[in-house]
């Protein structure tokens, strides 16, 4: 062993050994707690209990050791009956056991619930048993409540529903409609093909014996031509004594998108219909539990209560369709919300005759029923009116066999645009805009919906579709309480909200102030849409009151700095049901939209932009694993888990389009190697995303690849800060000179083998010291805070450490710190940017040094958090409001901040806050006196 390694390993021991306890618990994986397979964790709603019995699904964490690979587990009930269950592993930890389960069973009642080791309590057996057989092109699965059969070949991907014996639906199959060009200023529309769903791949996930997954791919195919594009994936999920089956549906845009342009895409069913026309019914469902349901021939005033109610009638005078007076039989029905803030319900009588208006609502919860007394279909959209232009359609009522369509794009509304908001380019220094040509392409991007089919023997009850529509309009989740989940010791470095002393109180409250702020924008400034709910703006222009909607780089925000992590560990910590459906669709949405998901830009995500996928620059940073992993463990969405295993290809990406392609050209003289990228922030990139699949798999060769790159790093001669500092920078017309920034960490990438390489300076001949602005803030801290106590080497401890405490170090310092491990003892070379105070809360955390404590306290103590002043009148459309000093960068990354310092300064952090500096606090009143001018 060499000098240079003891002399890690020492100083590695040694900050060990001085390591405060409290960095120790909120770095360390937990051990113990629950070894020898006596695991017990208590969960329960995140929200309100759901209306009706559901199948729910959900994952919990386990300590380090805890928890043995072939544990089985019970679930009692809050009646303390036990209730059946399944279970499976999502993660293990680097010694084989647990990390995180999927766990799976059907409920309704209010928590808590309790799962327990199976040696403890016997897992009880679902009755009915749910049971999947599978056929020549077909597979059958019984609920015991409902009968499915799944096409695995054709166009029907659900081929037919039974309940009681009866057939209620049949023929489920994807279609839309593909306009051949944008909708014109006038004269007549370009021509329309319809398409429908053709499967390719059948997959039987799970098998039950709670749940069954079944997960269908293809393509839609043009009915004239043979055309075959959009490719899908369709999940769907069964329950033991559940007739509801949960659909998760995803398509990714493969077609030209200056003439492709989707005019209608929805999930269509056929239901028989049997009974007379006065016993046949439509509703759909408006908002806060409004349900609006008509008989297809109402009767006149003096109607039978039971028809109005659903209920089977004998009819009478007036009623049928042979009688030469009767009422009206009307045939076809649609509900369209084509915007966030209306929907309209009209009905016809037939083809030939005019729609007429029924009624109309603000946010239509998203459910349609169609059937008579003798069976029928629900279909609910999770997100309807916020992912507008969304609609459904109900026609033929009256004949043999109904036809409902749930439309994710509605035909009413324009043809679906993919193009660029613009034809030239304005450039990155007037509109924050990286514009590179051919780049703002939409081909391999991506859309998840979710939906809740509800087969049914009869009509049902009016209060029985309200539930069904708030049921399917919302996840059903138990989880476990944060207290739990941070004594596992997942998801990095974070603790639950504490308010136990003032200065405790004072970030909470700013903490919950932005958080507040940005649920009230998302209402106040209508961030919903098809291809953008979830996201938010990146930032706010004060002048004309309005977020950056229309500027460049400065709209979308696309997961810059973080800021889905952000919301993650906010309900991490919390709890809180509002924060949970924020990041659960922030995830949902940015993981599908800003994401490639095929052809050759697959793995790599667009930066923020006016249009999702518009700007030029494509790096992995924005698709990273590490932004979904919360979603993942805590929810077993499948879904989201394809999307982080597709992120092992995001460095293939990355040797394509090489993330310095502009910012700093290969120079002649530059060693040749297979890709270019640079430490920070895409190796933190790339490790995580191998984390990932190390956890998720148990597969060691993830953990292989990494320790291949860190072994590379530490080779280097400044560790996690070698790279360069000048090169061919385009501002400097050609020459070589300055990069900006402070220099770059690129280094030379083999993807083959993980391995990393150094790159000269081109003036100093030789790797220098750089700092990297975006090192650390695009989630590479977090990813290292994980990766760094599971990785287990203490001489990579050592680096990381030494990043943490000298981030401005000259190399000088840097090369005695090797042997040293006690350089900038007084926080001096902290780093001064954005990502500087968590680190030295970190390295307090490590050292115990009063140094580094205060650095990330005097930063707590500057910011502010957000102070919503009101706007109306004719500065703005409508009464909103705004909040000085507040952008989605700031709110990101100082949330973050303060959520990791909480939890690493311990009894560092004073009693009380001071007040902010004076100069602060002009900062912070200054625009906000200007605006009430």
């Amino acid at each position: 062993m060499s000098f240079l390694s003891l002399a890690l390993r020492a100083c590695a021991a040694a900050l060990i050994i001085t390591t405060p306890v409290l960095a120790q618990q909120a770095l360390a994986p937990a051990v113990g707690g629950a070894a020898g397979g006596r695991a017990q964790v208590t969960v329960n709603w995140v929200g309100d209990a759901p209306p009706l019995a559901t199948g729910v699904s959900w994952g919990v964490p386990w300590p380090q050791g805890a928890v043995p690979k072939s544990q089985a587990f019970a679930l009692t009930g809050p009646d303390g009956k036990a209730l059946p269950v399944q279970t499976w592993p999502l993660a293990f930890w680097p010694d084989g056991s647990l990390k995180f389960s999927g766990f799976a069973t059907v409920a309704q009642a209010a928590g808590p619930y309790v799962i327990s080791a199976a040696s403890e309590a016997a897992p009880a057996a679902p009755a009915p048993a749910l049971s999947v057989q599978q056929g020549d092109g077909f597979v059958d699965i019984n609920t015991g409540a409902t009968k499915v059969r799944v096409g695995t070949r054709g166009t029907d991907l659900i081929q037919t529903i039974f309940v009681d014996g009866r057939e209620v639906a049949r023929a489920g199959r994807l279609v839309g409609l593909v306009q051949q060009g944008p909708d014109p200023e006038e004269g007549a529309m370009p021509a329309r093909q319809a398409f429908a769903s053709t499967i390719d791949k059948f997959t039987i996930e799970q098998r039950g014996p709670v749940r069954a997954v079944i997960k269908v791919e293809g393509k839609h195919k043009l009915a004239k031509g043979g055309r075959a594009w959009l490719p899908f994936s369709l999940r769907l999920y069964f329950y033991a004594g559940d007739a509801a089956i949960h659909v998760v549906h995803t398509f990714i845009y493969d077609g030209n998108q200056q003439k492709d342009f989707i005019r209608g895409l929805g999930l269509r069913f056929t239901v028989p219909m049997r009974e007379e026309v006065y016993n046949r019914h439509v509703a759909f469902s408006g908002r806060d539990g409004g349900l609006w349901m008509e008989s297809l021939q109402p009767g006149d005033l003096n109607a039978d209560l039971r028809q109005v109610a659903g209920q089977k009638i004998e009819g009478g005078r007036f009623y049928g369709v042979k009688e030469k007076e009767q009422l009206a039989i009307w045939n076809d029905y649609k509900l369209v919300q084509p915007s966030p803030n209306g929907f309209n319900i009209v009905k016809r009588t037939g083809a030939k005759s005019t729609w007429v208006f029924s009624d109309a609502g603000t946010h239509a919860s998203g459910l349609a029923f169609v059937g008579d007394v003798s069976g029928g279909l629900g279909v609910s959209v999770k997100d309807f009116w916020q992912s507008f232009p969304t609609a459904f359609d109900v026609r033929n009522a009256a004949g043999k066999a109904a036809e409902l369509t749930a439309w994710l794009w509605s035909p009413e509304a324009p043809a679906m645009d993919m193009r660029h908001y613009a034809t030239r380019a304005y450039g990155l220094s007037a509109t924050y805009e990286d514009v590179q040509e051919g780049m703002s392409q939409a081909y391999g991007v991506a859309r998840t919906s979710a939906f809740t089919l509800y087969p049914s023997a009869s009509v049902p009850a009016r209060a029985q579709l309200a539930a069904m529509a708030k049921a399917g309009s919302a996840r059903a989740l138990l989880a476990a309480s944060p207290a739990y989940l941070q004594s596992a010791k997942v998801f990095g470095v974070w603790s639950p909200v504490d308010r136990s002393t003032p200065a405790r109180a004072t970030i909470e409250d700013r903490l919950d102030s932005v958080l507040a702020f940005y649920r009230r924008q998302q209402h106040e400034r209508h961030w919903y849409g098809f291809w953008t709910y979830g996201d938010v703006m990146h930032s706010y222009n004060f002048k004309r009151h309005v977020w950056n909607y229309d500027h460049g780089g400065f709209a979308w925000d696309s997961t810059e700095l973080g800021s889905v992590l952000w919301l993650w560990t906010s309900y991490l910590r919390s709890g809180s049901p509002e924060v949970f459906r924020m990041a659960e669709a922030m995830a949902r949405n940015t993981s599908e939209t800003n994401v490639y998901h095929l052809g050759p830009m697959k793995g790599l995500g667009s930066r923020h932009n006016v249009v999702k996928w518009g700007d030029g620059s494509k790096e992995a940073r924005i698709s990273q694993a590490a932004h979904w992993r919360p979603f993942y463990y805590l929810t077993t969405d499948e879904r989201i888990g394809d999307v982080m295993r597709d992120q092992l290809e995001s460095d293939k990406g990355m040797v394509k389009f090489d993330p310095m392609r502009l910012a700093q050209p290969v120079l002649p003289q530059d060693p040749k190697y297979p890709g270019r990228i640079r430490i920070g922030p895409d190796w933190y990139v790339l490790a995580g995303n191998w984390m990932t699949e190390w956890e998720r798999s148990g597969d060691p060769k993830w953990r292989d690849r990494i320790n291949a790159g860190v072994d590379s790093i530490l080779q280097m001669p400044y560790w996690l800060r070698s790279g360069v500092l000048n090169g061919l920078n385009p501002d400097l017309g050609g020459r070589i000179g300055p990069l900006k920034g402070r220099g770059s960490m690129t280094v030379g990438y083999d993807p083959a083998t993980g391995k990393l390489f150094p790159i000269p300076d081109p003036i100093a001949k030789q790797q220098v010291p750089v700092l990297y602005n975006l090192a650390t803030i695009q989630g590479g801290a977090q990813v290292m805070f994980e990766l760094v106590p599971l990785l287990g080497r203490e001489d990579f401890a050592a680096a990381w450490l030494q990043f943490a405490r000298l981030g401005e170090a000259p190399g000088d310092v840097l090369i005695k710190d090797k042997t040293t491990g006690t350089e900038g003892a007084d926080g001096k070379y902290v780093e001064k940017a954005q990502g500087g105070p968590r680190l030295a809360a970190y390295a307090y955390a490590q050292t115990g040094n009063p140094a580094f404590a205060k650095i990330a306290i005097d930063n707590m103590i500057r910011w502010r958090g957000a102070a919503p002043l009101p706007l109306q009148g004719p500065d703005v459309l409508s009464a909103t409001t705004e909040a000085i000093g507040v952008s989605t960068n700031d709110a990101a990354q100082s949330g973050l901040t303060m959520i990791e310092s909480l939890a690493l300064l311990g009894d560092a952090l004073p009693h009380a806050l001071p007040p902010p500096p004076q100069s602060e606090r002009r900062r912070q009143s200054a625009p906000a006196a200007a605006t009430k001018k």
